[in-house]
């Protein structure tokens, strides 16, 4: 007896279904990385509007002990606000990295105490390795402290997944962007939205 072998209408029939859900994910994709997008760049547009408990800084890179032009510039926001009256605590982050004798958030009490703000108003988180680790510690050290609310300042785009990490530690947050920190093309502007759509979506799966 011959081999009986499935038609292409039968082989459409059975690919259909699968590639409807291929579709299906796709567009919910293309439509959460959209809205994501869309709150990145809101958040990045707002300023605090209340007093805090803390001002938290949140690292970036540090040479030798000195910090980046971008960290550099996200401390000098924060002292604006901390010199504002905005909050009288400063909390900065960050760990070592690769540099085993500095650590970002040492790097930053340093230069604010060098500013100018008291060392009994500064707190520096040394262990965090990524901005999830840093916010999961910046909440410890609130609860511990009895401070409920903060400020955080990073640069525009950062701020959204910032404010969604530390909320999940029971933190009210209001966010600072420092100053001059979205990209100057669109083209750029557009990737940073989006990697930063990504990366909530990644924390949000679980998967990182």
């Amino acid at each position: 007896m011959a081999e009986s072998h499935p038609s292409n209408q039968e082989k459409s029939n059975r690919l259909r279904p699968v590639l409807l859900v291929l579709l299906a994910l796709a567009g919910a994709l293309v439509l959460f990385l959209g809205v994501t997008g869309t709150r990145v760049v809101g958040a990045a547009g707002e300023s605090p509007t209340a007093k805090a408990d803390v001002i938290v800084i949140f690292g970036a890179a540090q040479y030798a002990g000195h910090p980046s032009p971008v960290y550099k510039a996200r401390l000098d926001h924060g002292y604006e606000l901390f010199e504002d009256g905005m909050a009288s605590m400063v909390i900065t982050t960050g760990g070592a990295g690769l540099d085993p004798e500095f650590s970002e958030g040492g790097v930053g009490r340093d230069y604010l105490l060098r500013r100018g703000v008291p060392e009994k108003s500064l707190i520096a988180e040394t262990q965090g390795s990524d901005t999830a680790q840093s916010a999961e510690r910046v909440g410890n050290i609130m609860r511990v402290n009895g401070m409920h609310r903060c400020i955080a300042v990073s640069d525009a785009y950062h701020v959204f997944r910032i404010r969604a990490l530390l909320e999940r530690e029971g933190v009210e947050v209001e966010v600072a962007p420092r100053p001059e920190s979205r990209p100057h093309s669109l083209w750029e502007r557009f990737w940073a939205v989006m990697r930063e759509a990504t990366s909530y979506l990644f924390w949000k799966l679980g998967l990182t």
